[in-house]
């Protein structure tokens, strides 16, 4: 997925009435972020960005200049080309890599599509929403996921909700 973009963070909202901005962080944290001057093919400028000592971050950008514009920002995520990421390991994804893949069981049998990627601290947990819109969620583990590629995701079939 060479030229899919990869979400690093979100914004959650204004802070203060200078312009500043919350973010949720979706990737590796503050440094992963840090690492980035620009998102959204270009159309954010980060001057300025800092923990909130919450697990997110408050950021300034350069075409943010009050409380207002700030605000109408909610719910923007900013995210990065691909190739600006490092090269990942053998085993290593990207939550991305994941989302809206068609799901189907080892014989084939169509379950649904990857909604969400969420980690609440023990493992991995996909969420799939199957074709009458109910979404049930499933560990990332070899035995309920026994593999997936760029085309689908492989449920075993005694997960399949």
């Amino acid at each position: 997925m060479p030229d899919k973009p990869v979400t690093l963070a979100a914004v959650a909202g204004a802070h203060g009435v200078t312009g500043e901005v919350r973010l949720k962080l979706l990737g590796e944290g503050l440094d992963s972020l840090k690492a980035h001057t620009t998102f959204n093919d270009g159309t954010l400028t980060l001057s300025k960005l800092r923990s909130d000592n919450k697990g997110g971050a408050i950021a300034r950008f350069a075409q943010v200049t009050d409380r207002t514009a700030a605000e109408a920002l909610r719910g923007t995520v900013l995210s990065v080309p691909r190739e600006k990421l490092p090269a990942l390991d053998e085993g290593e994804f990207y939550f991305s890599d994941l989302l809206d893949l068609p799901v189907v069981t080892e014989t084939g049998d169509p379950v649904g599509h990857v909604c969400a990627v969420e980690n609440f601290g023990a493992t991995d947990i996909i969420e799939i929403r199957k074709p009458d819109g109910k979404t049930f969620m499933v560990p990332l583990t070899d035995q309920a996921v026994p593999g997936w590629d760029t085309e689908r995701l492989v449920l075993n079939a005694d997960f399949a909700g």
